[in-house]
């Protein structure tokens, strides 16, 4: 499997003539983050993780493009019939020829009086895990993490607590739009700590950049 970081917290993910994309928001850039596409999967409804828009589009382009998401994404598309799928903890699903495995509720907390946003992780071919907004924990290996970098809600000490926790093999930094320059290079010496702890492989993508997930 390949994974291409997109803009922010979009990755694409391509094995042999199959791909899905997951997150494609409105801080993803200037690429086509659908295109080639047999499948889109959603984390929430955020806009930088969820284009309504952008993605509306791309289905009207592509008729065979459908969609996996929580609750509330699934409403707000509920239009497009049985192209959009909901998904919650748990669920086990074959998606454009990906194994599929959806762990996770709710995003962290954004505001102590508000209930939280609903989110759903998905771990891919039991490879790549992609929590959205949440400090998710499987409890199954992940090989390839990818980790959120920053957020309103993200503490520094979330990462190291989060890694730990998780224990992946390698973690690429996702989420980190919201940065300039000088955020990008704390938040990179904070990851390549956490990775140092663990003797693991933690390090930021920049956009555009394709790894390949062949096992270590």
């Amino acid at each position: 499997m390949r994974l291409t970081k997109l803009g922010h917290a979009c990755v694409r993910l391509a094995r042999d003539d199959r791909t899905l994309v997951i997150d494609p928001g409105g801080l993803t850039g200037d690429a086509d983050p659908y295109a080639g596409a047999q499948a889109v999967l959603v984390t929430h409804e955020h806009f930088d993780h969820f284009d309504a828009d952008g993605l509306r589009r791309a289905m009207a382009a592509d008729p065979a493009l459908e969609v996996w998401t929580s609750r509330v994404v699934a409403e707000n598309l509920a239009d497009l019939g049985g192209r959009v799928h909901q998904v919650g903890h748990e669920d086990a699903l074959t998606i454009a020829g990906f194994d599929v495995h959806v762990y996770g509720e709710d995003h962290e907390i954004m505001h102590p009086d508000l209930p939280p946003v609903p989110n759903v992780g998905f771990l891919v071919d039991g490879e790549v895990f992609h929590p959205g907004d949440a400090l998710t924990v499987p409890g199954v290996p992940v090989p390839t993490l990818c980790l959120p970098g920053n957020a309103p809600w993200m503490r520094a000490v979330d990462l190291y607590e989060y890694t730990r926790a998780v224990r992946p093999q390698r973690a690429f930094a996702i989420h980190d739009g919201l940065l300039n320059e000088v955020g990008l290079s704390v938040m990179e010496r904070v990851l390549t700590g956490a990775g140092e702890e663990l003797g693991r492989d933690f390090r930021r993508l920049a956009p555009g950049t394709t790894v390949d997930l062949a096992r270590p």
